[in-house]
């Protein structure tokens, strides 16, 4: 992360189109407009942002980890970074970021893998892939493009902190954001942006402690 990355933003949140409050643990779902930014605010440090973009028009693209990390060589996502689909297309820029470090790896969680890292009496406990697919189900946005679960690929975890050991192993640390810091992108075609902002208790990717996010979009 470099003092260069950490650009903040000009835009007045009062003249924003879109502004609205995700509570811990729950599922978001807009469409963001080609031209549009599109914001999203830690509003209480250290909350991990699971997200997920579709192109608006059919959801067969959307985004893709493995072209966004291979076209520009960099795991962690920042200011600069371009957000591509497996169509291989830009999706979105990433226009301003006052965290400084997105990651691209670490995956939603899951019933599954809270049982394999945890042990098994936390396979109950809420998932961001239970957000993801109760989304999916539900909202009127998904319906219309005909989603379901197969529909869920790798997701950006904005804000998350997850370092890669030399062995290649990953450890889920302590976050580096902090209160209203936030990340801003730039729509460079009409997406769907699917949020879970994630319910995890079990790692400090949300210091144990899951809190609300702020969402918003400027025209």
């Amino acid at each position: 992360m470099s003092a260069q990355n950490l650009i903040e933003s000009k835009l007045n949140p009062n003249q924003a189109v879109v502004d609205e409050i995700c509570a811990a643990g729950d599922p978001w779902v807009k469409v963001v407009k080609k031209g549009q930014v599109f914001r999203i605010v830690d509003l209480e440090g250290n909350q991990a942002v699971d997200t997920l973009f579709y192109r608006a028009s059919e959801a067969m693209e959307r985004y893709s980890a493995t072209d966004t990390i291979r076209r520009q060589n960099e795991l962690y996502l920042t200011t600069g970074s371009k957000l591509y689909s497996n169509f291989g297309n830009i999706m979105l820029t990433i226009v301003a970021d006052t965290c400084g470090r997105h990651d691209t790896v670490g995956g939603a969680c899951a019933a599954e893998s809270n049982t394999v890292r945890y042990g098994l009496e936390k396979y109950p406990m809420h998932s961001c892939r239970d957000s993801f697919l109760h989304a999916l189900a539900h909202d009127p946005v998904c319906e219309r493009l005909g989603m379901s679960k197969r529909d869920i690929p790798s997701n950006i975890n904005f804000f998350m902190n997850v370092p890669i050991s030399e062995d290649g192993g990953l450890d889920f640390a302590d976050g580096v954001s902090a209160p209203g810091k936030y990340v801003e992108m730039k729509a460079a075609m009409d997406v769907v942006v699917l949020i879970s902002n994630c319910p995890q208790l079990n790692n400090p990717c949300n210091a144990y402690n899951p809190t609300p996010i702020r969402l918003l979009v400027w025209d």
